[in-house]
């Protein structure tokens, strides 16, 4: 843990195969409403239709519990 908080990354293994890291939290940084609205601003809007439209076909979003 220590190392971690050094900023070390690990890489964790099972039987010598890497299934997972373990890596240091970045620390969370605070961005003002008025700043995210300066830098949207001008954005082109979206269609929610279109968007939707968009992400249902790459995405399967059946609620049907799997199993």
């Amino acid at each position: 843990m220590r190392a971690l908080d050094r900023g070390e990354t690990f890489t964790v293994t099972r039987n010598g195969v890497p299934v997972g890291e373990l890596i240091p939290v970045r620390p969370r940084v605070f961005v003002a409403a008025e700043s995210v609205v300066a830098a949207f601003k001008g954005a082109p809007l979206i269609d929610r239709r279109r968007f939707r439209h968009d992400i249902d076909v790459v995405q399967d979003q059946d609620p049907a519990p799997r199993g």
